[in-house]
C-alpha cells in the first residue's frame, strides 16, 4: 500500500493528538525550606559579625591624629643574655668622596697601520639584484657600493658597505639593516 504524502491535508492545530495513554502532569517542585532556613541563618550570622566589628577600630580621622611621641629608652638591665642596642648607621662616604679624584688606566691602543672594516651584505650573479639591494639599503639612510669581481664560477656582484674605522661602527649599521629585515651581512677587514 502506497500513500500520497504530497496531497495530504495538514491537521488542524486546534485538535490535540491523543493516543489513548494517560499523560501525567509534571511533578511540581516544593519550596526548599531547609535551604532557605540555612541561608537566613547564614545571613543573620554575617550581619551580626559586621555589626560587632563596626566602630571597633581605634584609628581617628586624619586631621585628629596626633604625632607619635618618642618613647624614652628603658634603662638597660644587667641581663647577661640581653642583646646590645642596635647601632645607628652613619654614612660618611658622601662627604668623603666630594673632593676625590678617580684615576683610570686605559690600555694602550696598538700602534701601527689600522685595518678598517667593511661589511658585505650579499653577492649576486645578476647586477640588477645587487642594485635592488643597494636601493633597499639606501632607504635606510646608508650608502652601499656594488663591486664586480671575477671568480672561478664567473662574474659576481657584491653589495658592500664601508670602510669603517672601528668594528663597533660596522656593528651599529648592521643592526640598522637587521631592523629593516636585511639579514646576513658579514663584517670583514678591508681588502683594498
Amino acid at each position: 500500500m502506497t500513500r500520497d504524502y504530497a496531497n495530504r491535508k495538514p491537521r488542524s492545530p486546534a485538535k490535540p493528538r491523543t493516543t489513548g495513554r494517560n499523560i501525567k502532569a509534571a511533578p511540581t517542585r516544593r519550596f526548599p525550606a531547609v535551604l532557605a532556613a540555612i541561608a537566613v541563618i547564614g545571613l543573620t550570622c554575617f550581619s551580626y559579625f559586621l555589626w560587632s566589628i563596626y566602630g571597633s577600630s581605634d584609628s581617628a580621622p586624619a586631621d585628629q591624629v596626633e604625632a607619635p611621641q618618642p618613647q624614652p629608652k628603658p634603662a638597660p638591665k644587667n641581663d647577661p643574655d640581653a642583646l646590645p642596642p642596635k647601632p645607628r648607621d652613619e654614612w660618611t662616604y658622601q662627604s668623603e668622596l666630594e673632593n676625590k679624584e678617580v684615576l683610570v688606566d686605559l690600555p694602550q691602543q696598538p700602534q701601527g697601520p689600522s685595518r678598517p672594516y667593511q661589511m658585505q651584505c650579499a653577492s649576486f650573479k645578476m647586477k640588477s639584484q645587487a642594485d635592488e639591494l643597494k636601493a633597499m639599503i639606501a632607504f635606510q639612510g646608508l650608502e652601499a657600493h656594488v663591486r664586480q669581481t671575477e671568480g672561478s664560477s664567473g662574474t659576481w656582484y657584491k653589495v658592500v658597505l664601508g670602510p669603517y674605522d672601528t668594528k663597533r661602527a660596522a656593528e651599529r649599521q648592521r643592526h640598522v639593516l637587521q631592523r629593516a629585515g636585511i639579514h646576513g651581512c658579514l663584517i670583514w677587514f678591508w681588502e683594498g
